[in-house]
């Protein structure tokens, strides 16, 4: 991460921003207050920079549920179409480096890691779409077990004829309708 501090202004702003979505999509956070996960973001500068790019990189992220276990609000990108600022990318950074030519700018699993976030998992990216139908036009890459990888491929999901497909590909490959959803845990 680079500098991963926001001024009082912007993390003004991004409060306003983060708040008018949590009051817009209820649907999202049945029984959360908004008052708690302001408490809770103000004193952690570092996550409100992470939520601060998934922002400005298009994901619109917010709350999609608490977590009792570990005792945490669970921030993810709501966006109806993977983040513009996220797509033609392949998967992680050793397929990255596999590509001799027409590289695209970066990996899913690279910019995670630069922006302070995780990649959706298959039962994460399967929770967000039973809260709400999202990639109908596009995909999004998804953390992708070890054992896929090994053969040199990744995993990526999407909605279309009302159900959720997980898909495979060559883990080098980009396209310009893929990107990939982050998730913070706060």
């Amino acid at each position: 991460m680079m500098n991963s501090q926001l001024s009082d202004s912007e993390i003004e702003g991004l409060l306003k921003v983060l708040k008018a979505r949590f009051d817009k999509n209820k649907h999202r956070h049945n029984g959360i207050e908004w008052k708690y996960v302001e408490a809770r973001l103000v004193t952690q500068p570092t996550k409100l920079w992470s939520i601060n790019e998934m922002e400005i990189t298009g994901g619109e992220p917010d709350i999609i549920g608490f977590d009792k276990k570990e005792n945490v609000f669970v921030f993810c990108d709501c966006a109806a179409e993977s983040p513009k600022g996220r797509r033609s990318i392949c998967y992680d950074h050793e397929a990255l480096e596999s590509r001799k030519e027409h590289k695209p700018k970066n990996s899913a699993v690279n910019m995670a890691e630069e922006m302070g976030i995780e990649l959706l998992d298959e039962f994460q990216y399967g929770h967000l779409q039973s809260i709400e139908q999202v990639d109908t036009k596009t995909s999004s890459w998804l953390k992708s077990p070890e054992s896929v990888r090994k053969l040199g491929g990744a995993i990526f999901g999407d909605f279309r004829f009302g159900r959720i497909f997980y898909y495979h590909n060559g883990a080098e490959s980009y396209y310009a309708g893929r990107g990939f959803r982050g998730l913070l845990k706060v």
